[in-house]
């Protein structure tokens, strides 16, 4: 039985590793870039082709996937006369790997659903290294035959491929673990500089803390910049302010008013805003030992 043929949106690092993984797995490639064409270049000399719009690959690919940066992206490469909606066709399989709102996959799903083509999100974990070897996290929400149909594909991309029920389902899990996660990384790093300004060290406060139940794997991320200068965590403030925006809006499209949210929605957006956007999550260890004392008298 022949490879369906897949078209990919957006390749940045994790984009271009997911391309090359399907093109080493044997699969026909047509992909979309946006400003960097260096993902594109790369998939092209490997055999793959340039399409010209997203309508074009819609109309040409059998499966069309997605992997961009905010829901915002998303919606501008599916809406439009030039966008995946226009080329949609009975049959087709349309996929977000990206963190996106869950009210607007929502709003995508029932817009393809009148084409007869059926979207899924299906948001990731694990980092570009682990794409290019397919051993990705896939959380993947939406119809189940349609689930079924793609997920030997979704298996050459991903080591741990789930299945999470009604569209959405995906984005909204991603969004309540990337919230937990960046609020635990924070207040990681406000513990560090705190036991910095009482002349602690901090290893040993990581020993006690990390000898009962606080400990955790994104506990060790932080320790190990903290201490050893050592990024484990390449993930950005200014994505995790974005992932942490997100979970606070589903939140409020939810009829719910998030406490917890609060503090790591605050700092992430003054240290983006402030001009640290661009430093890895781990690196907040450096910016509140800089700047908890800042608001002081």
């Amino acid at each position: 039985m022949s490879k369906p043929t897949i078209g990919f949106i957006g390749l940045g690092l994790m984009g271009r590793a997911m391309v090359e993984c399907l093109q080493d797995a044997g699969y026909d490639v047509t992909v979309l870039g946006n400003r960097d064409r260096s993902g594109i270049e790369e998939a092209v000399a490997r055999g793959g082709t340039e399409a010209g719009s997203a309508r074009e690959m819609a109309e040409n690919c059998d499966i069309v996937m997605l992997c961009v940066g905010t829901s915002e992206q998303v919606e501008q490469r599916m809406y439009g006369e030039d966008g995946v909606l226009a080329g949609a066709k009975e049959g087709q399989v349309v996929i977000d790997f990206g963190t996106s709102l869950p009210s607007s996959t929502l709003k995508i799903g029932a817009d393809l659903a009148e084409k007869g083509a059926v979207y899924l999100d299906a948001p990731l974990g694990r980092t570009p290294a682990h794409a290019k070897d397919g051993l990705l996290n896939i959380m993947c929400a939406g119809d189940e035959a349609a689930y079924e149909k793609v997920k030997p594909v979704l298996d050459v991309l991903g080591e741990n491929v789930f299945h999470l029920g009604k569209l959405g389902n995906g984005h909204t899990i991603k969004l309540i673990n990337n919230f937990f996660a960046m609020t635990t990384a924070n207040a990681m790093a406000e513990a560090f500089a705190t036991a910095d300004a009482a002349g602690i060290d901090r290893q040993a406060l990581y020993s006690v803390m990390s000898a009962g139940p606080l400990k955790s794997g994104m506990m060790e991320f932080i320790r190990n910049y903290a201490v050893d200068g050592q990024v484990d965590l390449a993930f950005s403030v200014a994505n995790a302010a974005k992932d942490v925006g997100y979970y606070r809006q589903m939140a409020g499209d939810l009829g719910l008013e998030s406490r917890m949210s609060t503090a790591a929605d605050a700092t992430l957006r003054e240290a983006r805003d402030g001009g640290d956007g661009g430093i890895m999550v781990p690196e907040m260890v450096d910016w509140m030992a800089k700047h908890l004392g800042s608001k002081q008298s």
